[in-house]
């Protein structure tokens, strides 16, 4: 009896064998299956209105879905309400501005963030910020925004942009008018404030993983805390914080609810300065959607899925971008090792 289950032992562990080897491959191609499939079906909706627009679906400033219960024509084959244009231009380019915005306010105080985490408090204090920074991670998108919209625009409104416009002599883009808040400027800030949380977390993570006898090093070459943090630190995580910021990039340009609340949820028209109605691609398929169920011969639905597929492939871009700017780093100070060898 025990050789019998002996022998069976192998043909079972073989079977285990091949279901781990089965389900470990099937969860590790699950991400690019995902991807896969929603880009097949967001770029196979989307054709009819490439077709209808061509690549002035890029270029155009209209945005309008034109007499839904009235006459239909017809052009390149497909059929669209009379009076239908799409042109995503003023989208992409509010998508593009906000999130930019974003990053140059949230980078220098995301870092600035993650040192004092990482290198300067300790014990509950440490404890204590590092908790409220992951909270603010987790508030949700429509809080913000409507924190954007009671607080936010009025202050850039009354305050914030009536200072910034005295400098616009120097640069254009800061002159007024300011309005009523709801624009660029608001929808950056806001965008910020989300995106903070992500590239802070991540860089303090990345900064307590660096050795400490590298740092101890530094010091005891005559270095200050801020030569030590330049010169050794930042060096030593510059993968990974690019990765963070790419992270952080990604998800300003994705953000729906708060940027539709507080952007003005301007179309047919490009910011002008900075306090300019503006509205961003995930905002506009959020705002439009409703109303383009409405239209019977669906190219509505199909203009808001070619936006949806512009909006990932910026996405993907902007991740691979992140990807080849590290590749290029590593390739980079392997090189420069072996110049020093």
């Amino acid at each position: 009896m025990g050789m019998r289950t002996m022998k069976r032992m192998p043909a079972n562990a073989k079977i285990a064998n091949r279901l781990f080897v089965a389900a470990a491959g099937l969860s590790a191609s699950s991400p690019i299956l995902f991807l896969l499939l929603i880009t097949g079906i967001v770029l196979v909706q989307s054709i009819p209105a490439l077709r209808w627009m061509g690549w002035h679906f890029l270029t155009g400033i209209t945005w309008n879905m034109g007499s839904v219960y009235g006459a239909m024509t017809v052009k390149n084959g497909v059929t669209a309400p009379a009076g239908a244009s799409y042109g995503a231009l003023p989208f992409i380019v509010g998508t593009l501005a906000s999130s930019a915005i974003a990053l140059v306010i949230a980078i220098p105080i995301s870092l600035g963030t993650a040192m004092i985490l990482a290198y300067r408090v300790r014990g509950v204090v440490k404890s204590a910020l590092s908790i409220v920074v992951e909270l603010l991670a987790g508030v949700p998108s429509v809080v913000l925004g409507l924190w954007g919209v009671v607080v936010l625009a009025p202050w850039v409104s009354s305050a914030l942009g009536p200072f910034l416009t005295h400098f616009g002599p120097a640069i254009p883009f800061l002159k007024g008018p300011v309005g009523t808040g709801m624009g660029l400027l608001t929808s950056g800030l806001v965008l910020a404030l989300m995106v903070i949380p992500i590239i802070t977390a991540t860089t303090r993570d990345l900064l307590e993983r660096v050795p400490l006898h590298y740092r101890e090093g530094g010091v005891a070459l005559g270095m200050t805390n801020w030569e030590v943090v330049r010169h050794i630190c930042l060096p030593h995580i510059r993968d990974g914080m690019i990765g963070s910021i790419a992270l952080g990039w990604g998800r300003a340009m994705g953000e729906t609810m708060a940027v539709l609340m507080v952007s003005g949820s301007a179309v047919n028209m490009l910011p002008h300065n900075l306090y300019s109605p503006i509205s961003t691609m995930a905002a506009v398929i959020a705002d439009q959607l409703d109303s383009a169920m409405t239209d019977a011969s669906h190219m509505a639905v199909h203009a808001l899925s070619a936006l949806a597929l512009v909006l990932l492939m910026l996405t993907l871009l902007t991740n691979l971008a992140a990807r080849l700017l590290v590749n290029r780093s590593r390739g980079s100070r392997r090189i420069d090792l072996g110049v020093r060898v």
